[in-house]
């Protein structure tokens, strides 16, 4: 499914695939929670996998763990933590906006072989930043020195939320017709670095040169801009607590919650994720978000096909609503007017898998 010669994110020393099979393995292993249905901390089922949820009274809570990943490493090499506190904050509370949850606190992990003052404290002023941006509260963390385990700063952390008991938005809704919403990334995101890393190589530029192509996109600016190619590489991935939050929860808002039928956060995986929400329907990308430019200079200089690119990143696209045909052209005025961008992509078919009409390229497995 990929070019001739072109580089891949299995070659890079990641396949998706495989990793869908362990995990599907580790969740058959299992064993089921010792809370009975009805009581606290039961278990929620819910298809999809972008967050987990328990029974709290009148209310369920809403769990999601991530990392920041291999970008990690590109920090650590420049030194540069501005951003890294966003990218954690930023894939935790962004997928529990896909199970319809409101984000309210968040909790950091950070393992290092040697402490640092000046590491700790930019991190520190990263994870500050990010939780006043998702409006969370950070409650507390934990700095492991772990020498012979691990050889360079990691980061991780786990953020929870709350929704109404029984409001889940999982996906079982989406139906034909229904209309995708599409909201513009500020970048790579968090996703892919394995296979970045492999290009910034293969290319054999320096992070500090000058950035090989103008960075400039409509629909992002460049944080902490050094004017290098690092820069553009590790700028943080965007959190859409604002305007999501207010679209499902204020009274004030333009549709009913019931008219959102999925949420799909775009991660690794790229358009594959959108099968997590609902795998008897198609979705029908017909007018995609515009990628920024670094994505078209990872495809050239990796010789990356499109159906790799967009199976490892989210190309432009950070984040898609599924709604109901009667409001969808009321949440893309409003929501293009909190995040420019945002745009109607598509729809939904009688089907199955996720097909990219543009460049016909089809997804039938996440």
């Amino acid at each position: 499914m990929t070019e001739e010669g072109g580089m891949t994110y299995s070659g890079a020393g990641v396949d998706i695939d495989a990793e869908s099979s362990a995990v599907a393995s580790l969740i058959s292993s299992l064993a089921n929670s010792t809370r009975k249905k009805g009581t606290k901390g039961a278990p929620v089922e819910l298809q999809g996998g972008f967050g987990g949820l328990i029974e709290f009274g009148s209310n369920w809570l809403a769990l999601a763990t991530d990392g920041v990943g291999s970008k990690l490493q590109i920090a650590n090499s420049l030194s540069r933590y501005e951003g890294v506190g966003m990218d954690c904050v930023a894939m935790n509370v962004n997928d529990l906006l896909c199970v319809g949850a409101e984000p309210l606190a968040f909790v950091d992990y950070i393992a290092v072989p040697t402490p640092s003052n000046d590491a700790h404290s930019r991190i520190g002023e990263s994870l500050s930043e990010a939780c006043m941006r998702a409006n969370v509260t950070l409650a507390g963390g934990e700095t492991a020195t772990l020498p012979g385990i691990v050889t360079e700063l990691d980061l991780s952390g786990t953020a929870l939320g709350w929704l109404p008991s029984g409001k889940a938005i999982a996906g079982s809704d989406i139906r034909p017709d229904d209309v995708l919403i599409g909201f513009p990334s500020s970048g790579i995101h968090s996703n892919g670095f394995s296979l970045v890393r492999k290009v910034v190589s293969k290319s054999g530029m320096s992070l500090t040169e000058p950035c090989p192509f103008s960075p400039e996109h409509e629909s992002r600016s460049v944080e902490f801009d050094h004017g290098d190619l690092g820069s553009v590489l590790l700028n943080p991935t965007r959190i859409y607590v604002d305007p999501i939050v207010e679209l499902l929860f204020s009274d004030m808002a333009i549709c009913k919650r019931e008219s959102i039928h999925g949420i799909a956060h775009i991660t690794g995986g790229g358009l594959s994720n959108l099968l997590r929400l609902n795998q008897s329907v198609q979705f029908l990308i017909a007018d995609p978000l515009d990628p920024q430019p670094e994505f078209e200079w990872i495809a050239s200089e990796g010789q990356v096909s499109d159906w790799e690119m967009h199976r490892v990143f989210n190309m432009g696209m950070g984040m898609v609503l599924v709604v109901d045909p009667s409001v969808a052209i009321g949440i893309e005025k409003w929501a293009s007017e909190r995040i420019p961008g945002t745009k109607i992509i598509g729809k939904v078919s009688h089907g199955s898998g996720v097909v990219h009409t543009p460049l016909n390229l089809v997804y039938d497995q996440y």
